[in-house]
């Protein structure tokens, strides 16, 4: 079904494939009539080598410096990104920039009104010459998809799921200051990523979908990292064979394999999906050289993907249906233990009591969002339910369009009708099923879901609570399949029938009507409406000279997602009011964190304010005495006291950069972790200035409580030492050793000023 190459490939022709050993050359050679390029030259002919060069500003195509063409945010991210570029002096944004409404489309969800940070977006959109998408019109990525790609172009989002390669855009979901760079004329910073290609061949079968074959892809690359960071260029004689729609639906879950971005080669069928969306001129060819070469290949074989299901509690956990089926029981034990670890024992959680009759019972179905809720995911559902019904007990089924334009054409070729005739529910264009801001299922309830994650405490899960959801992925036809079986879990191949496949057509007065386009133009004299809850960024320190920090969390979970960070769902509400969102960090995984950073926070802002720290916090004292054993010099007017925590694994996930600005407004100075999940985490911490340190795999010379201290750390940053050196303080100074990591000069000015603002206030 799936291989990955074990060293790198040549492809011939976009078809052919070569390893990487010793007699490739020769192979090359006598396939290309003698002449063959080097493997730096055949390197440059991906797809994806070519957009990176074309947006690179830095003249160097090892060290990029990149320049987006569009930006993209929705209303949890883009209050946060506006306050920060205004706080650096923002008084236009110079490319296009779309606001969309589809996180918190909800007018009161956790404590406040939503309504009034779409206000907040509509005015900054009239003032400095954006886009604003009202709510319920379409979901982020949908609209970037319909109104945004281009081929070639580039795109950044404060979105995780910010991929349209499917359409010839190479897009990338990064936190909010990455944006914030761009609108300030900025660039983004990173070292030529490695290149994957992903080798489709065969035809998918009748009743496979697009998730099917994106959750046969992450299971395979995920835990060995091997397109981390990475960029998946699409390629061989698969693709053609696929809809414009069934690659958007894989492409959109290749976030979930951690890589950095990824590109399709297109073709007549991509140039139908701009033809139909009235922009023909957008499309353009793309396709490798006539000989590439690859830092690896995913070979997928289409024909062999069976229907597919991700378990609890991450995408990559996955099984065919057929699979579960068979070994029922013993799956679901195995899902049990594994939760032990995920959920720290907090919650009851159990699935094989789902069991009923030998087969698995579900309670409630989703399809939604960027993944589940284009055209043909909802059509082929509508064919497989019509003349059909969900049943009357636990089970509920839900589908979310992902644009008022998918809607309305439902609701014209009679689709909608059939659904809402079987007992389910078609709701407006919402992205919070994925999150937990809508249709979160009961206390230990099954959900299966077109959708992007299944992480623990998520869509509604609230282990301080007692409350867990249990969410598995699957496709959009599979779920149908269960509708239709009323709650008993069914893989779509196992139905004999045929789908009807309509025509769409996309309808643009529906955008036009209604949604706000400056076309470039700013309106100074907008004055911008504040609600009571939009809050300024507090005042950061700059990176002090010496450092004492308090480890105040320790995470020993192999993956913290983003979501254990700052949950989701409830706080969502909050997302612009930085001491207000920052209440609810770690508190799904770590109730006690907040209460510990606070505490120790009172000692920095006491420093700040030229009084005694150790009055402030008085077990610092202590700590100071022994420091001064070795260092009898430091003292408040040379050092800063901070709080860090301790993961093995953290940041994978969403993209949001509150993940690590909770972390800072509390007092936090530094993430200490074997590695990080996901290149955006470690942005936002170095963009919120926390030093993003590394420590070696093994036993951990500290504990959750322990005082370290970082000596002449400032000095160490601007001297790119690779090493840092720190002690942890107790009954005596035992020194270790942290790692930074790679850092550019931007990044490493970033960390010394404290913050990306300090940054643009002072340079």
């Amino acid at each position: 079904m799936i291989k990955l190459s074990e060293q790198g490939v040549y492809l011939i022709n976009g078809t052919e494939i070569v390893e990487d050993t010793r007699d490739a050359e020769a192979i090359l050679k006598s396939k290309m009539g003698g002449q063959a390029p080097t493997k730096e030259e055949a390197a440059k002919n991906t797809i994806a080598y070519h957009i990176l060069e074309e947006h690179n500003t830095s003249g160097n195509m090892d060290k990029l410096k990149i320049k987006f063409d569009k930006l993209t945010s929705h209303d949890i991210t883009f209050v946060g990104i506006i306050q920060t570029a205004r706080a650096s002096g923002l008084e236009k944004f110079p490319i296009p920039y779309v606001l969309t409404n589809c996180h918190n489309s909800l007018c009161a969800v956790g404590g406040t009104i939503n309504e009034d940070d779409h206000m907040f977006g509509l005015t900054c959109a009239k003032k400095y010459g954006g886009v604003y998408v009202p709510p319920h019109q379409a979901v982020i990525h949908q609209f970037a998809r319909e109104m945004l790609a281009g081929g070639g172009r580039m795109i950044l989002g404060s979105d995780s799921h910010t991929r349209y390669g499917a359409l010839g855009t190479m897009a990338m979901g990064e936190g909010g200051p990455e944006l914030v760079k761009q609108l300030l004329n900025q660039t983004y910073d990173i070292n030529m990523p490695g290149v994957i290609a992903i080798y489709l061949d065969g035809e998918p079968v009748k009743g496979v979908g697009p998730q099917d074959v994106a959750l046969a892809i992450i299971g395979a690359v995920f835990g060995n990292g091997y397109v981390k960071n990475k960029v998946m260029e699409f390629v061989g004689p698969g693709v053609e064979k696929l809809s414009a729609d069934f690659r958007i639906g894989v492409d959109v879950m290749t976030t979930e394999t951690t890589c950095l971005s990824s590109i399709w080669k297109t073709d007549e069928k991509i140039r139908e999906f701009y033809e139909i969306h009235g922009r023909s001129e957008d499309y353009k060819e793309l396709a490798p050289g006539a000989v590439s070469y690859y830092d690896g290949l995913v070979y997928v074989n289409l024909s062999e993907i069976r229907p597919m299901i991700a378990m609890p509690f991450h995408p990559s956990n996955t099984y065919t249906i057929e699979e579960l089926n068979a070994n029922l029981m013993d799956i679901l034990e195995d899902v049990e233990k594994k939760a032990l670890v995920s959920l720290d024992g907090a919650v009851d959680y159990h699935l094989k009591d789902k069991v009923r009759d030998g087969k698995l019972y579900v309670e409630q179905g989703i399809i939604a969002g960027c993944a589940g809720g284009g055209f043909e995911n909802i059509c082929a559902a509508a064919d497989i339910l019509k003349g059909k019904y969900i049943g009357s007990d636990e089970f509920t089924l839900s589908v979310y369009p992902a644009s008022t334009p998918i809607y309305v054409e439902l609701a014209r070729n009679g689709r909608l009708a059939d659904l809402m005739a079987t007992g389910a529910i078609v709701k407006t264009a919402f992205c919070g099923p994925c999150f937990g801001a809508g249709d979160t299922p009961a206390n230990n309830a099954f959900s299966i879901r077109h959708s992007t994650r299944n992480f623990p405490n998520r869509e509604g899960s609230k282990l301080q609570s007692g409350q867990i959801s249990s969410v598995a992925l699957m496709d959009a036809r599979s779920i149908a399949a269960t509708a239709a079986n009323q709650g008993y879990l069914t893989a779509a191949t196992d139905l004999d029938m045929e789908y009807t496949n309509p025509v769409y057509h996309f309808d643009s007065n529906i955008y036009a009507n209604r949604v706000f386009d400056s076309k470039g133009v700013a309106d100074p004299s907008v004055e911008i409406k504040f609600g009571p809850n939009i809050k300024d960024w507090p005042a950061m320190s700059a990176l002090p000279e010496n450092l004492v920090l308090k480890v105040v969390s320790e995470i020993h979970d192999p993956v913290t997602t983003t979501d254990e960070l700052i949950p989701s769902g409830e706080t969502s509400s909050y997302r612009s009011n930085p001491l207000g969102l920052a209440e609810f960090a770690l508190s799904r995984k770590d109730p006690a964190y907040v209460g510990r950073a606070k505490e120790v926070q009172k000692a920095q802002k006491a420093i700040e304010a030229g009084e005694n720290p150790v009055e402030a916090l008085p077990e610092l004292g202590a700590v100071l005495d022994m420091i001064h054993t070795v260092y009898p010099q430091v003292d408040a007017s040379n050092m800063g006291v901070g709080s860090t925590i301790f993961a093995v694994k953290p940041g994978d996930g969403s993209a949001r950069e509150q993940a690590a600005s909770c972390q800072k407004v509390l007092g936090g100075w530094a993430n200490i972790a074997n590695e990080y999940a996901t290149k955006r985490y470690r942005s936002n911490l170095i963009n919120w200035g926390m030093l993003p340190l590394l420590i070696e795999e093994g036993e951990l010379p500290f504990k959750n409580g322990d005082y370290l201290f970082l000596p002449d750390v400032r000095q160490a940053v601007e001297e790119k030492a690779a090493v840092i050196r720190a002690y942890v303080v107790g009954d005596e100074m035992k020194e270790i050793s942290l790692r930074m990591g790679e850092l550019t000069e931007d990044e490493r000015s970033i960390i010394l000023k404290g913050c990306l603002i300090n940054y643009n206030r002072v340079s």
